[in-house]
């Protein structure tokens, strides 16, 4: 009879004990290690003082005892360091996320992964996204004992469903196997030894010790012996990951294949990572075995070192085995690749300008909203409020009851509502104010309508509640609607939208949608201006100025560059970090990014 299938909890025990085989090298590796740098001190010291010492049989049996003793020690110490939070470094390295379960790109990933859980017979799997636009994913063990599986948003946004069911089942592959933990471990240490071999590294001329050359010459030549035991430690170890990642990889590519049926469907989605870009930040090499395709994929040379060096298979290699599974050559996927793009790019919709949705009373495109029936808001972009509709008003009263002083006897600013109080330049808890409905004046920290603004305000809780989720322009009632996937807030007259600050990211790495030609020549002419104007703080409408309340927590919010790739100022509120575009600055964003500045 044929033997029982073991589950996930045989595997991982059995990964566990043969992790142990690990334990054992990592202490031959101290061993070694430790020997050299103590033999160096022993002889420096022993040549100068104590030259009998060296020479008795007793000596080394102690020195041998200590050094097994001492690399047991640290080996002990790096092992269970690596176990316990070597997981946990990496996610927050990598500013791991939990999934957003109001995107749709993350949601069909949680779905995709779980799907795939279920066919490789595993209890549980974690998800997370990673802040990249580069395409790739890794799996690895957390301390709890529960596997994980991160993707990147590129790859959410490169990937097609089946591409991402490929991934994923790769990843899986991993965990099933017990991979995942054993390279956790392995990588984890291999990161120890690259530490230090950076902190013992000679400094920059800022970091020179004390007496000038002399004095580094002799910091120097004391701590050689350290570097180059952690050095050849870190050399050994990170070969060691490698030799053990390569072979991995072929048998999860195979396993991969084994549970999603689709060895063309894992060929697109390495192909997209190797060609695209696969690196991920500021991260050590160290863990490159984690990831389906090599942080550094592009810069490997296809050399001897760069074969032996390399911890994933060459791509051609991988590619070739997986196109034969589907009775297919590597040109057959690279095609596949870009009928799929163009196909992509066929069904893109396209989004107007605000003006041209004014003119021809418009729709934009289906999920971002419908704007045919919404009055025409101000074309010229002045930002004056228009007449507001009923239904959709601000509650009753416009709340401005504060008065602030001025600075000079019986001069007040104002009136203010509480939370522009809060946020006036000249508030603090000890200055003069007035509450206009009651007549009395007193400290602002002796209201407590006041105090309450100022503990919502530390808590980045809304200031005022029954206020919010209003247009900052308009004073219209947003509506909650997705752009590319993305949940954002809508203004139905002059269209701007408030999108968090993750979400823009989002926005900007997908390509859902075209632009018009009439947003294109304001993106372009938006960019020429940006070149004569050496500041890069004018807003796109140089009209729109006025400081504006934040419709998710009520703070101020700032005009602000995007970033510092990209200077296109939008509104960023200081508390809760949400993003403000008005008409058209999102999709001009998008357009400047896309097209790299037109």
């Amino acid at each position: 009879m044929a033997a029982a299938p073991r589950d996930f909890y045989d595997i991982q025990k059995e990964q566990r004990i043969k992790s142990l085989l690990v334990f054992f090298v990592v202490i031959a590796f101290h061993f070694v290690a430790l020997g050299i740098v103590g033999l160096a001190l022993a002889l420096s010291v022993g040549f100068l003082f104590a030259r009998e010492m060296l020479s008795s049989s007793s000596f080394w049996a102690r020195f041998f005892l200590a050094d097994l003793a001492a690399a047991t020690f640290v080996a002990v110490f790096h092992y269970l360091d690596a176990r316990r939070n070597g997981a946990r470094y990496i996610l927050k390295r990598l500013q791991a996320a939990v999934p957003d379960h109001e995107d749709r790109y993350h949601m069909q990933f949680l779905n995709t992964l779980d799907e795939m859980r279920v066919a490789a017979g595993l209890p549980r799997v974690n998800g997370y996204i990673l802040p990249s636009f580069a395409v790739n994913s890794l799996a690895l063990v957390e301390e709890s004992g529960t596997p994980a599986v991160a993707v990147t948003e590129g790859l959410l946004v490169e990937c097609t469903r089946d591409e991402l069911q490929a991934v994923a089942a790769h990843e899986l592959a991993h965990i099933a196997r017990g991979d995942a933990f054993y390279v956790t471990v392995v990588c984890s240490l291999a990161n120890v030894f690259e530490r230090l071999r950076e902190a013992l590294e000679p400094g920059t001329d800022d970091c020179r010790p004390a007496g000038g050359a002399a004095a580094e010459r002799a910091a120097g030549s004391s701590t050689f012996p350290f570097y180059a035991a952690v050095t050849l430690s870190a050399f050994v170890m990170r070969l060691l990951s490698m030799l053990v990642s390569r072979e991995r990889e072929l048998l999860a590519d195979a396993a991969a294949v084994e549970l999603c049926r689709s060895p063309e469907s894992l060929a697109r989605a390495i192909y997209k990572a190797q060609v695209r870009n696969a690196f991920i930040g500021d991260f050590s090499l160290s863990y490159a075995p984690l990831f389906i395709v090599p942080p550094d994929a592009r810069d490997v040379p296809d050399t001897l070192a760069g074969r032996i060096f390399n911890s994933h298979p060459p791509f051609m290699k991988r590619l070739e085995i997986l196109a034969a599974m589907a009775h297919k050559t590597p040109r057959d996927i690279v095609d596949e690749v870009r009928e799929s793009e163009a196909r992509r790019g066929q069904a893109r919709g396209v989004v107007h300008s605000f003006e041209e949705i004014k003119k021809g009373q418009m729709e934009l495109f289906p999920g971002f909203g419908v704007l045919t029936t919404a009055p025409a808001g101000p074309a010229d972009g002045s930002g004056a409020a228009p007449a507001e509709e009923p239904g959709a008003q601000p509650p009753s009263g416009d709340g401005r009851i504060w008065l602030i002083a001025a600075g000079h006897p019986q001069k007040w600013d104002g009136p203010f509502t509480t939370a522009e109080l809060v946020c006036h330049p000249r508030f603090s808890q000890l200055v003069m104010v007035r509450n206009a409905q009651e007549g009395i004046e007193a400290r602002a920290r002796d209201f407590p309508q006041v105090r309450v603004a100022l503990r919502n305000l530390a808590r980045k809780a809304p200031l005022e509640p029954g206020r919010l989720n209003f247009c900052p322009r308009c004073r219209v009632l947003l509506t909650e609607t997705f752009y590319e996937g993305v949940p954002v807030r809508v203004c139905p007259k002059c269209t701007g939208k408030l999108v968090g600050a993750a979400g823009v990211d989002r926005i900007i790495a997908r390509r859902e949608v075209a632009f018009s030609e009439d947003l294109v020549s304001k993106a372009r002419a938006f960019h020429e201006k940006v070149l004569k104007n050496p500041v890069k703080r004018d807003k796109i409408n140089a009209a729109v100025t006025a400081e504006l309340p934040c419709p998710a927590c009520g703070y101020r919010m700032a005009p602000r560059p995007y970033n510092y790739q990209y200077f296109v100022p939008v509104d960023k509120c200081l508390s809760c970090s949400s993003i403000w575009f008005d008409a058209d600055e999102l999709e001009i964003l998008q357009i400047l990014i896309e097209q790299h500045g037109l």
